[in-house]
């Protein structure tokens, strides 16, 4: 079966948002171009490093010797997205790998989502079971990367307060402290 290509080469918009309260928040990474819109679901911490590998990536574009590419050191102004998710939220797939690469050629971040494959359902000498049944392939101007980091960490941090002892997170109907080697 060939794969299911949701490509966006210049989005309208690509942004990580949630669904649900704090503790019970659903993240998405949402893309829409016209009115094509795709939407899959991310873990928390997918969120999180996508947004560090981003900035990474472009700090070390901006101070590459020689780069010939005009990288933003912080979010131009007019790319900040702090809209809600476009709704009704569709879950496309549930991603379970991302990648995320750059091209030279059209001054661009590429990032790939990738669902969860069940391993029961494949057969490991079926060359087919290896291929992803769908994946969402976005392409992300160098300014809109920045924003779409900014926004991203602003999304993750948006959630519950961290105990400073013990790293958990907070519940909003309370905390019990278990550090290590306590009993």
């Amino acid at each position: 079966m060939p794969t299911i290509v949701h490509a966006f080469d210049w989005p309208d918009r690509v942004v990580v948002g949630t669904v649900g309260l704090p503790g019970g928040r659903t993240f998405y990474l949402q893309v829409r171009a016209g009115a094509q819109i795709v939407s899959v679901a991310l873990e928390k911490q997918q969120s999180a490093l996508l947004a560090e590998k981003i900035d990474e990536m472009l700090d070390q574009l901006m101070h590459h010797e020689g780069n010939p590419f005009s990288i933003p050191t912080s979010t131009p102004v007019e790319l900040v997205d702090n809209d809600p998710l476009e709704q009704p939220v569709a879950e496309e797939f549930r991603t379970g790998a991302l990648s995320l690469g750059w091209d030279p050629s059209t001054v661009q971040i590429v990032i790939e989502a990738f669902p969860i494959v069940d391993d029961e359902e494949g057969d490991a000498l079926d060359p087919d079971a290896l291929v992803a049944p769908e994946v969402l392939l976005v392409r992300m101007p160098v300014g809109t990367a920045r924003a779409f980091a900014k926004r991203t960490r602003e999304v993750v941090g948006a959630g519950r307060p961290m105990c400073p002892l013990c790293g958990d997170p907070i519940d909003a109907n309370g905390h019990t402290c278990t550090l290590p080697g306590s009993p």
